[in-house]
């Protein structure tokens, strides 16, 4: 099992190493700044990622950990010292696997491993058969639908149809008018499957369609008919903006 460890102190970047090597698994790479990491994470395709959120450089854990799961699926454990609010709503929007907090006991990194890696494995399974299930999809129609799996058949969801979606830990709630169906998956998946033209993100938790939008409130979006009101996160308002026929 290759690890990589991101930590700009080299007195706890040490003592990760000899944690890990405790705990059986291989360090790769270790690296002080988030730029090297972004680089480097594509040749060395680590099995999971420790990433201190606090680095040396122009990029942050966070922003480096945004960065690799743009285009890597490579699971990623933040270590911190800083358990304010913001700092923790700020590392959720990059869905990590786990957190271990500073300071820290080698038992801690052993179970925050165990269990990222147990969720990765979740999810790639995850992705397997919903895959598979597309495949036997007819995909005439495929750019106006998708298929989801609800109580063991394919059901067809019209993307006209949904209002807005909603990620419940690690399932996601699509909501249609008077039904929702919930499936196991990330926003971040799903995010990719909808038409980019006729759905925005506006929070780490919700993704509405724009033409359901009935109003925007301070910092909420008020629905049509449900007349749902989901709220718009600091860092996705500019995205809703640009995507608003604004006068």
């Amino acid at each position: 099992m290759n690890i990589v460890v991101v930590e700009d102190e080299s007195i706890v970047a040490k003592d990760i190493q000899v944690c890990l090597k405790n705990l059986g698994y291989e360090v790769v790479g270790v690296y002080s700044r988030g730029e090297d990491i972004v680089e480097q994470a594509p040749n060395l395709n680590p099995d999971l990622i420790m990433m201190d959120i606090m680095l040396k450089g122009e990029l942050s854990g966070i922003e480096a950990a945004a960065e690799i799961r743009k285009t890597l699926d490579i699971p990623v454990i933040f270590l911190t010292a800083y358990t304010d609010r913001d700092t923790v709503n700020k590392a959720k929007e990059t869905e990590p696997f786990g957190y271990i907090i500073k300071p820290f006991k080698e038992i801690d990194i052993q179970t925050a491993i165990e269990i990222a890696l147990y969720k990765h494995r979740k999810e790639l399974a995850v992705k397997k058969e919903r895959d598979f299930y597309y495949n036997l999809v007819d995909k005439q129609d495929s750019s106006d639908v998708m298929f989801v799996k609800a109580n063991h058949r394919l059901v067809k969801i019209r993307y006209e149809d949904i209002f807005y979606i909603e990620a419940l830990k690690d399932y996601v709630v699509i909501n249609v008018l008077e039904r929702r169906y919930t499936i196991h998956s990330t926003m971040k998946d799903i995010e990719r499957k909808m038409p980019e033209k006729d759905f925005v993100r506006v929070h780490r938790s919700f993704i509405v369609r724009l033409d359901k939008i009935k109003e925007i409130d301070h910092s909420n979006v008020v629905l049509e008919n449900e007349k749902k009101v989901v709220p718009v996160g600091g860092s996705y308002k500019d995205l809703l903006q640009e995507k608003l026929n604004l006068i």
